[in-house]
């Protein structure tokens, strides 16, 4: 039987009914400066992609030891908490929610984001693989991590909590933890990255137990259906991928089905790059295991996308770089419109307005 669901009808998130099933995807765009301050240009470009059905905030740091990125906001003080507030109140005008995600970079830092010029930390000492990392000191080669003690992780679990209670006071509808893309909580999901002989280390069960944690300690903020966790079985970006990935990640969407989530997003697409250790992990295989609201996300073109929601295998999806440079993608998608040229890379990851706020709508070049 045919999925009668299109990218353009309603679906809905918990008690959210989502005008759309167009997302608009994390997108870290460093225009926080270097205080981690959301500001009137970050509220501009958010509501400039009202149309979305449910707008992601770009990662978000949950402390200062998170940090691994210049430029990125910050939701570790009350002072990013009420700064925060504008934005929220800005698309909550236009009736569009928004969640913010919840991050912790791990080894992908550095000790020049650290206070106290601090070694970034990990699940276990294994340094990433890659040729360098921006940080406040320019390109630098990245660092072995320390490895946490078993004692702090309460502290860090802790912290994504604070920093949902912050969300949840700034206004966010609900809060998506960021489990995927080689950051600190898939450091520890990950064979790869996660050499532990304690309780949080060994057996998949050991593995995702931070994750769990993470997930419970949210859930004294936010009710599940307020609550998403996003994931990349297929990623190799920040150095990621282990043997028995098909395995892993088929247990955590299993467990994760427990919690009635507001909904399971998936990097399944290769855009990123794949890691190559197997068959891609498909939207199909995680179906079988969740049965919540489950979202795809990474490369997907209004073709794709349909085609994918019509199989039953997605109820959103997601689209990050086509909403760089196109604030108006909803509409230009419904109807067809062409899309404006992709946003010049150097103009990603700016601190200024430029390549940020200045994409022109359909609408406005059609007027001329």
């Amino acid at each position: 039987m045919t999925n009668t669901h299109t990218l353009f009808t309603p679906c809905q998130v918990g008690n959210i009914t989502l005008k759309n099933r167009v997302i608009m995807a994390p997108l870290t765009r460093s225009r926080a400066g270097e205080e981690r301050m959301p500001n009137d240009l970050m509220k501009q470009y958010y509501k400039q992609r009202k149309s979305a059905g449910l707008i992601i905030s770009e990662a978000t740091v949950i402390s200062r030891q998170g940090c691994g990125w210049l430029h990125s906001p910050g939701i570790y003080s009350d002072e990013q908490m009420e700064a925060w507030q504008p934005v929220t109140q800005a698309l909550h005008e236009t009736e569009t929610p928004i969640f913010l995600q919840l991050w912790h970079c791990g080894r992908a830092s550095h000790s020049s984001f650290q206070e106290n010029n601090q070694l970034p930390v990990s699940a276990s000492a294994i340094k990433l693989n890659d040729d360098y990392i921006h940080t406040p000191m320019g390109k630098q080669p990245y660092e072995t991590p320390r490895a946490l003690a078993t004692e702090e992780i309460p502290r860090i679990v802790e912290d994504y909590r604070l920093a949902a209670e912050r969300a949840k006071k700034a206004g966010f509808d609900g809060v998506e933890i960021h489990a995927a893309n080689g950051y600190l909580i898939d450091q520890f999901l990950q064979s790869k990255t996660n050499h532990r002989t304690d309780k949080y280390g060994g057996s998949i069960e050991n593995r995702y137990r931070f994750l769990k944690e993470i997930v419970e300690a949210i859930l004294t903020v936010f009710p599940a259906n307020r609550i998403a966790v996003r994931l990349s079985p297929n990623g190799n970006f920040n150095d990621m991928g282990s043997p028995k990935y098909r395995e892993l990640f088929t247990y955590i969407a299993q467990q994760l089905n427990h919690y009635d989530l507001a909904y399971l997003h998936i990097v399944d697409g290769l855009e990123f790059g794949f890691h190559n250790l197997g068959e891609p992990m498909t939207l199909a295989e995680f179906r079988k295991v969740f049965d919540g609201v489950l979202m795809g996300n990474c490369g997907y073109t209004k073709e794709s996308a349909e085609a994918t929601i019509q199989a039953g295998n997605a109820d959103l999806i997601a689209f990050g770089r086509p909403f760089i440079s196109n604030p108006d993608l909803v509409e230009r998608l419904a109807n067809n419109w062409p899309l404006n040229p992709p946003a010049d890379m150097k103009d990603w990851y700016s601190f200024d307005a430029e390549g940020y706020i200045d994409f022109p709508t359909y609408e406005e070049i059609k007027n001329g």
